[in-house]
């Protein structure tokens, strides 16, 4: 049974590779509009499910996921331009907001065999000041995340804290992924790290 990786993200990638599974990637094209009154776990949920349908059928497993942020009930998305990106950082830094992510498993019995769950971390971030909101806009590196930073990359030099997975802030939470799997049919060993520099 081949597992495919519904995603066209690097970190998820990583985060998979991290706990030695092998798979395929397979990026889906979905529509990421929030439909009217969805709640925002409903919402990543809603979006997981559909690009691991997209994709699905026999002989394979497919896992996806969605991350948003979501600060005083308003979902953050991933900028669409630099100023957009340094708006978002005004209103996140010094503050506490929260990142859900939606994790979908399906397999094939016949049918589909679906399970999804949506797990939810609280991030705190350091004050900013506008040069450095500014300065980091400028790296790239906030134009295609959630709430335009990245905490594995250079914006962790303002995560103060992070309640939760951090995984779930990345975009993959790993504790859940074999559950997932196990649940619509695929085993899931105790892999050695696949990354080199683990240890």
């Amino acid at each position: 049974m081949t597992l495919v990786l519904a995603s066209g993200s690097p970190r998820r990638r990583r985060l998979l590779c991290q706990i030695g599974l092998v798979f395929e990637v397979e990026v889906p094209t979905v529509d990421e509009a929030r439909r009217p009154d969805e709640a925002p776990g409903e919402y990543v949920d809603r979006l997981a499910r559909d690009k691991a349908m997209t994709v699905a059928g026999p002989g394979r497993v497919v896992l996806s996921a969605d991350t948003t942020v979501l600060s005083g009930g308003q979902i953050l998305g991933k900028p669409e331009h630099p100023e957009e990106a340094r708006a978002i950082l005004r209103r996140l830094q010094g503050e506490r907001h929260e990142v859900l992510t939606g994790v979908c498993a399906v397999g094939w019995d016949g049918g589909p065999v679906i399970r999804s769950v949506v797990d939810v971390a609280e991030v705190e971030l350091l004050p900013m000041t506008e040069v450095e909101i500014t300065d980091y806009v400028a790296t790239g590196e906030p134009m295609d995340k959630a709430g335009a930073y990245a905490l594995q990359g250079a914006g962790a030099r303002f995560v103060k804290a992070v309640r939760g997975s951090p995984y779930t802030v990345v975009g993959l939470p790993l504790h859940l992924v074999p559950a997932l799997l196990e649940g619509v049919g695929m085993a899931v060993p105790v892999c050695p790290s696949a990354d080199p520099d683990a240890g």
